[in-house]
C-alpha cells in the first residue's frame, strides 16, 4: 500500500471538510479551491483550473513519451437535505454531498499523493476533478473547453462507489454499463377563468391525466435488453395554488432512457407524438425542451482488461454483478475522445441508497479505489 496511516487519516479529514461544504452542479467554486489548495504543495504536478466551469486537472508528466492516462471524480453535490448525526454532516441548508462524489475526489488526492513521491517512468497521469456530473453538463463542457486539448488521455478511467454491492466488491464488464438518459419537459398553455365557469377557459387537466400513463406506459424491458425504454414520470404542475382559479398551464417532467444512445431518439420521437397528440386534441399549446442529457456509458474491452488485472493484483473480488444499471452518468461523453472504462465499487448490501438523505461516503473504500487505480497506472507507465 502507498499510502502510511498518517495518509489515511489526513485523507478521511479532507474527505469530511468536503461533506461539510458540498456545492450543487455549476456552483463547486469552493470545492474547486479546496482540491487546488490541497494538490499545490505536491511540486511534481501542473495543475489546470476552471476547466469547463470549475473543473480541476492535475498533470503528472514523466517527461518521457509514453500514454495519457485519466482518472476522472466529480465535484458537485446534490440539492436535498442531508439526514445524518456525523459531526462532518452538512452545514449548507437544502444541499449535501449524498452520492459520494467527496470520497471519489479524496481517491485523487490519494493518487496525486502517491505520485508526487514515486512518479511514473513514462507518460502522464491526468487527475480531473469535473464538475457538474449530476446534472449532465460537466463532462461536455470539459470537452468543449480549449484546453481540454493539453491533457487529451489516450484512455479514461473512473469509479463510483455502489451501495446494494457488498462491501468492497466491485462489479466491472466491457460493453454498455450505464444507460443513456434525458430529461423531457412539457410544457401545456391553454386560458385561466374563474373557479365558477370553467367552461369559459380552457384547462390542460385532461391532457395531463391522459399523458402521464401514456408516457410511463412507454416502458419496455430491462437492462440488458438492446430495446429496454423507461419513461418516469418525476414532476407534475396544474394552475395556480387557488380555489377560485381554472388551472391554465401544466408541466408534465418525464425522464427518458434507453440502453445505448442510438433507441433514445426513436423514445423522443414517440413521447413527443403523444404530447402532440394531447395538446391537439385539447386545443392547447405544447412546448417541449430537454435538460440533463446523458449518453450511454461504454466500457472499453482493452480499458476493462487493465482494470481486472489491477482489481486481481490487489485481490479485491469483482465479477459482472448486476451491470449494465439502469442509472446515468456522464463519464459516458469520454469515449468519444479515447477508450474509457469505469467501476463499481461495493459501499455495502444494506448502506444507504445513493441520493437518499441519509446517505454517506464509507470511507474505508478510499484506499480500495486509490490502489486499483494506482495499480492500472504502475501496469501502464511503469
Amino acid at each position: 500500500m502507498f499510502l502510511s496511516n498518517r495518509d489515511i487519516l489526513e485523507l478521511q479529514a479532507f474527505r469530511h471538510d468536503l461533506h461539510r461544504h458540498p456545492e450543487v452542479s455549476g456552483e463547486e467554486r469552493e470545492t474547486a479551491r479546496r482540491i487546488v489548495e490541497a494538490i499545490r504543495p505536491l511540486a511534481t504536478a501542473s495543475i489546470l483550473t476552471g476547466l469547463g466551469g470549475h473543473g480541476v486537472a492535475a498533470v503528472f508528466d514523466a517527461g518521457v513519451p509514453g500514454p495519457t492516462l485519466l482518472i476522472r471524480a466529480e465535484l458537485d453535490a446534490l440539492p436535498i437535505e442531508e439526514v445524518s448525526a456525523a459531526d462532518h454532516r452538512s452545514t449548507v441548508r437544502g444541499k449535501g454531498h449524498l452520492c459520494g462524489h467527496d470520497g471519489h475526489s479524496t481517491i485523487l488526492l490519494a493518487l496525486a499523493t502517491g505520485l508526487s513521491r514515486a512518479p511514473v517512468a513514462r507518460g502522464r497521469v491526468v487527475l480531473l476533478w469535473q464538475p457538474a456530473e449530476e446534472d449532465g453538463t460537466g463532462a461536455a463542457a470539459v470537452l468543449a473547453d480549449p484546453r481540454f486539448a493539453e491533457i487529451r488521455p489516450d484512455v479514461a478511467y473512473a469509479l463510483h462507489n455502489m451501495p446494494g454491492l457488498a462491501f468492497g466488491t466491485v462489479a466491472l464488464k466491457s460493453g454498455p454499463v450505464n444507460c443513456a438518459s434525458r430529461g423531457m419537459k412539457i410544457r401545456l398553455s391553454g386560458k385561466t377563468a374563474h373557479a365558477s365557469q370553467p367552461e369559459t377557459g380552457l384547462s390542460p387537466m385532461a391532457a395531463v391525466s391522459q399523458l402521464m400513463p401514456a408516457l410511463t406506459a412507454l416502458s419496455r424491458g430491462a437492462p440488458p435488453a438492446i430495446d429496454f425504454t423507461l419513461a418516469t414520470v418525476t414532476h407534475a404542475s396544474l394552475g395556480e395554488q387557488a380555489f377560485g382559479i381554472a388551472p391554465g398551464d401544466a408541466e408534465i417532467w418525464v425522464t427518458l432512457r434507453t440502453l445505448v444512445d442510438d433507441g433514445m431518439a426513436d423514445l423522443c420521437a414517440t413521447a413527443e407524438d403523444l404530447a402532440a397528440a394531447a395538446a391537439r386534441d385539447a386545443g392547447l399549446q405544447l412546448a417541449i425542451s430537454y435538460h440533463d442529457i446523458f449518453l450511454h456509458c461504454e466500457n472499453a474491452p482493452d480499458a476493462v482488461a487493465h482494470l481486472e488485472a489491477a482489481l486481481a493484483a490487489e485481490n479485491v473480488p469483482f465479477d459482472e454483478g448486476d451491470l449494465p444499471m439502469r442509472a446515468s452518468e456522464d463519464f459516458g461523453r469520454l469515449r468519444s475522445v479515447c477508450p474509457s472504462a469505469m467501476f463499481f465499487l461495493g459501499a455495502g448490501e444494506k448502506h444507504p441508497a445513493l441520493h437518499n438523505p441519509d446517505y454517506d461516503y464509507p470511507d474505508e473504500l478510499t484506499g480500495i479505489g486509490a490502489r486499483v487505480f494506482m495499480s492500472v497506472i504502475r501496469q501502464t507507465l511503469g
